[in-house]
C-alpha cells in the first residue's frame, strides 16, 4: 500500500507540475500576443502618419500677407503696438513691416516686437524735412509708407499689402478675405468723419460711389484702412506711391495704380454690408514726468521707468 501510494503522489506531483508548466507557457503566449498586437497596431498607425506626409506637403500654401505699419515716438506708442501685434499674432503667413518716422531704432520698439513674436521688419523712414517745418497738416506716416512699397519692390513676389494703422481695431476675418484679391479690394471703416463709416456705394453688386464725410474733390474718397492691393499688380505700376498731401494720400496712391478701372475693384465684407475694420484712436497722453530716481532708486520703478516712452 505504501508503494501504491507513494507512487500515487508522485504522479500527482507530476501532473500538478505539468499544469503550472502549461499555465506558465499560457500566460507567456499571452503577454506575448498581446505585444505582438500592441506593435502592429503602433505600426500601422506610424504607417497611417507617415503616408499622410506627402499630402500635408502639397497642400496649398496661403498666400501672404504683408502689413505695413507707419509709427511715430509718442507716449502711446508700446500700447498700440502691441495691441495690433497680438491682433496679428492670429494671422498666418504674415511679414508686419513696421516703419518708425525716425533716423535711429528704439530698442524698446525692437524689444516689444521680439515679445509679440509676429514675423516682422522695423525699418526707419523720416520724414522729410521740409515737411516737418510746414505750420500746416503734415503728411504723417506717407515716408513710411512709402519706404514699406520699395521693400515688397525688392523682396515680394506674391501676396497682398495692407496699410494697417498702428492705432486702428481690426477683425481678424478681413485678414483672410483680403489675401485672396487679384488686383485692389475695399471696404467700409467705422468710426471716420462725421458719417460715422467710409464706405463704396454698391447698388446691385456694383460699385457705384463712395460714402463719406469728406469728398474734398478725391476720386477714391476711402479710408486708409478700407483697401488692400496685390503685390504683383503694385509690381507692374513701378511708379505707384503716396503723395506727401495730407487728405488726400490714400486718394493719390489708388490714383498712381491707374489703370485701375471701378469694375476691377473688389468688394469684400460681405459686399460692404458689414464693418471689420474701425477707425479708432487712443486718447492722447501727457510725456511721462522723469522718475526720481534718489527717492525710488532699487525699487520697481526704475525698470518701469525704462518702459515709458518720453520726447
Amino acid at each position: 500500500m505504501k508503494g501504491n501510494y507513494t507512487s500515487l503522489g508522485t504522479y500527482s506531483g507530476i501532473n500538478a507540475g505539468g499544469n503550472g508548466k502549461m499555465s506558465l507557457g499560457k500566460s507567456i503566449k499571452m503577454y506575448l500576443t498581446i505585444f505582438i498586437l500592441t506593435t502592429c497596431i503602433y505600426m500601422a498607425l506610424y504607417q497611417y502618419h507617415i503616408s499622410r506626409e506627402p499630402f500635408a506637403a502639397s497642400e496649398v500654401v496661403k498666400p501672404p500677407l504683408y502689413i505695413i505699419t507707419p509709427t511715430y515716438r509718442r507716449p502711446e506708442q508700446m500700447a498700440e503696438l502691441t495691441r495690433l501685434g497680438y491682433t496679428l499674432k492670429h494671422v498666418v503667413n504674415l511679414l508686419w513691416l513696421v516703419i518708425e518716422d525716425a533716423n535711429i531704432t528704439n530698442p524698446l520698439v525692437s524689444h516689444t516686437l521680439d515679445r509679440i513674436g509676429v514675423p516682422y521688419e522695423y525699418m526707419l523712414a523720416p520724414m522729410p524735412e521740409k515737411y516737418k517745418q510746414t505750420k500746416k497738416a503734415k503728411p504723417r506716416g506717407v515716408s513710411n509708407r512709402n519706404r514699406g512699397l520699395e521693400y515688397l519692390r525688392q523682396h515680394a513676389t506674391e501676396g497682398v499689402l495692407y496699410f494697417a494703422d498702428d492705432d486702428n481695431t481690426y477683425d481678424i476675418s478681413i485678414f483672410e478675405q483680403m489675401r485672396y484679391i487679384t488686383k485692389v479690394a475695399m471696404w467700409p471703416v467705422g468710426l471716420v468723419t462725421k458719417t460715422g463709416v467710409s464706405s463704396p456705394i454698391i447698388q446691385e453688386g456694383k460699385l457705384v460711389g463712395f460714402y463719406d464725410g469728406w469728398i474734398g474733390g478725391r476720386k477714391y474718397p476711402v479710408d486708409m484702412a478700407g483697401f488692400a492691393v496685390n503685390v504683383k499688380f503694385l509690381k507692374e505700376r513701378p511708379n505707384a506711391q503716396m503723395p506727401f498731401k495730407p487728405g488726400y494720400e490714400e486718394d493719390g496712391f489708388l490714383r498712381s495704380l491707374a489703370p485701375l478701372d471701378n469694375k476691377e475693384i473688389e468688394l469684400l465684407a460681405d459686399d460692404c454690408r458689414d464693418v471689420l475694420t474701425w477707425h479708432t484712436q487712443t486718447k492722447k497722453n501727457a510725456p511721462a514726468q522723469e522718475l526720481n530716481r534718489t527717492r525710488y532708486k532699487n525699487t520697481n520703478l526704475e525698470y518701469i521707468d525704462k518702459l515709458l516712452v518720453r520726447p
